[in-house]
């Protein structure tokens, strides 16, 4: 009943196996390792073995570290909907009343969502064997590797279905499971690069370490899950679609939102009591009280206790005791806002079309330009108020760093600022307009990050490997020259300087040092044409797609 007969293991391999995304999912990722290699591939007429030539241990390296960052980013879209998914269907009940044992269907849920992300990883084994002619790598070592890369998915997957069993939305199991799998994922990367010169740990710790804590962790997040299911706290006619806020704050652990009290109403206000005044958006008021938060609080305090617990040591390393690595610090809020701001804005119409009352809304006699503004505005009033929680710490480290005073520094910072600022618009805009594309929340919230990865992080990852590997100045260049649609690239190549003296200490520079601003000139540029043209297409759909007249 637990494999070879499991119904539920079986319906989820016909369904997942058959459709036509995994065959194209196989191809395009078959195709990104493909091009690595071949763009990493040593271009010396000869090679010599016997000294691990450095290109050669450098293209293995990012073989595998560019693999483990695609599964760790593909792992929860593929395990967090098979829960909070049957919630969403209406079929949870009807699972749990099924005579399966509860580990059975959670043993099930999550071999069915690894087994094609299990077929993309040993797929890439004959490319792999490409790279062990040229040297620099042991095939132990590589086995290893692969070892370690097989227990990160399963802990992944098991990570991302206790969070689908948590959540009533994928969207929110989805966010929550990425906050906790990426910074696990890049301490995987920091220790495979820390330790690239001593391939005898690398070898022990990918077969014992690794494997021991990953399976323990797997075990007790699968037995958590089946217990939940065993003993469901979330079934029922009554409250399956509305929580009672004030009920769930006096049984919540934690973190406890207080919708009338500073900070909290920023981003949570208290439920109207009164009539609206005269020229309220109706549906901006609607969404911010009591549309995003219809589902719980849960995903919101996770999300400012994960986020918090992660900002107080990089706070802590980047901004005040080595400023110098202040753009780090940038990049982790950026990445924080493009993780949390698409999921209050990605639902935002696919929700109405869920709830099948996306065409009483379009009917109403309030305005299309209203009901754009008020969901657009709702959910980037949220995310940047969640975002301005981890960013504070930027006003707090200039005023009492000196280290920061230096003109060029005091600039930067302000740009810094401005470049979160943007971020966070079209994070939200984006979310919004894939919105409008699907009909479901969850396919909506995948190809936001889609779009988000392409635009924001791929330039990061071309420019890494043009510098680390090709090293070609021409090839350089190129990559530079269009990675104006990255803030993160933006962040880094601004004129931020910290000198030390010879003792080590900080000081204020007084040269005017490097002063290109065209970088971020380019990125602002970038930003308001993409943020108008997709509301000039967001308008034009809300007035001619669906025949709504002003």
């Amino acid at each position: 009943m637990y494999l070879l007969e499991n119904p539920v293991l079986q319906r989820e391999l016909l369904v997942n196996l058959r459709m036509p995304r995994a065959f194209v999912l196989l191809l395009v990722y078959q195709l990104l390792l493909a091009v690595v290699v071949y763009a990493a591939w040593p271009t010396q007429e000869r090679l010599d073995l016997s000294r691990s030539p450095r290109e050669a241990r450098q293209l293995v390296d990012l073989f595998f570290i560019g693999q483990y960052l695609l599964v760790g980013m593909m792992a929860p879209s593929f395990a967090a909907g098979t829960i909070s998914g049957e919630k969403e269907r209406k079929t949870y009940e009807m699972l749990l009343a099924s005579p399966l044992k509860p580990f059975a269907i959670v043993l099930g849920k999550l071999l069915a969502s690894l087994t094609h992300l299990a077929a993309l990883v040993f797929a890439s084994l004959p490319i792999a064997m490409l790279c062990l002619p040229l040297g620099g790598a042991h095939p132990f070592e590589v086995g290893a590797a692969y070892l370690g890369l097989i227990v990160s998915v399963i802990l992944f997957g098991a990570i991302s279905l206790a969070c689908s069993s948590h959540f009533k939305r994928t969207s929110s199991a989805l966010v929550v499971s990425y906050l906790l799998i990426l910074p696990l994922a890049l301490l995987e990367v920091l220790f495979w690069r820390m330790t690239a010169g001593s391939g005898m740990l690398r070898l022990i710790v990918s077969v014992t370490v690794i494997p021991l804590v990953g399976l323990v962790v797997t075990a007790a997040l699968l037995s958590e899950t089946a217990a939940r299911l065993l003993h469901p706290p979330d079934v029922g006619s009554e409250g399956s679609d509305v929580v009672d806020l004030e009920q769930e704050l006096e049984q919540a652990v934690g973190l406890v939102i207080q919708r009338d009290q500073f900070p909290d109403k920023l981003f949570a206000p208290a439920k109207r009591l009164t009539l609206m005044e005269d020229g309220t958006n109706p549906v901006y008021d609607k969404e911010i009280r009591s549309e995003i938060f219809s589902q719980g609080t849960l995903m919101l305090r996770l999300v400012i206790q994960v986020s918090m617990a992660l900002a107080l040591p990089m706070m802590a390393f980047c901004l005040f005791i080595y400023p110098q690595w202040a753009p780090w610090y940038i990049a982790y809020v950026l990445l924080f806002n493009l993780l949390v701001g698409p999921v209050f804005s990605a639902g935002s119409v696919t929700s109405e079309r869920e709830r099948r009352t996306l065409d009483l809304l379009l009917t109403t006699v309030i305005p299309p330009r209203w009901i754009l503004w008020g969901k657009l505005l709702a959910g980037l009033r949220i995310s940047g108020v969640l975002t301005s929680f981890v960013l504070w710490p930027i006003f707090l480290a200039g005023v009492l760093q000196s280290a920061y005073w230096s003109a060029n520094n005091v600039a930067s910072m302000f740009a810094f600022l401005a470049i979160v600022a943007a971020t966070c618009v079209l994070a939200a805009t984006i979310g919004m307009f894939c919105s409008t594309l699907f009909h479901r929340t969850a396919s909506s919230l995948m190809a936001t990050y889609l779009v988000l990865i392409t635009l924001f992080l791929a330039p990061v990852a071309c420019q890494i490997f043009t510098r680390a590997v090709i090293r070609n100045p021409e090839a350089v260049a190129r990559v530079d020259a269009v990675s104006f649609t990255s803030p993160f690239s933006t962040a880094f190549s601004l004129p931020f300087r910290v000198d030390t003296d010879f003792r080590g200490e900080m000081i204020i520079t007084t040269d005017a040092g490097s002063t290109d601003w065209w970088p971020l000139l380019r990125f602002g540029i970038f930003a308001v044409l993409l943020e108008t043209t997709l509301l000039v297409v967001m308008r034009y759909l809300f007035r001619s797609r669906w025949r709504v007249a002003t």
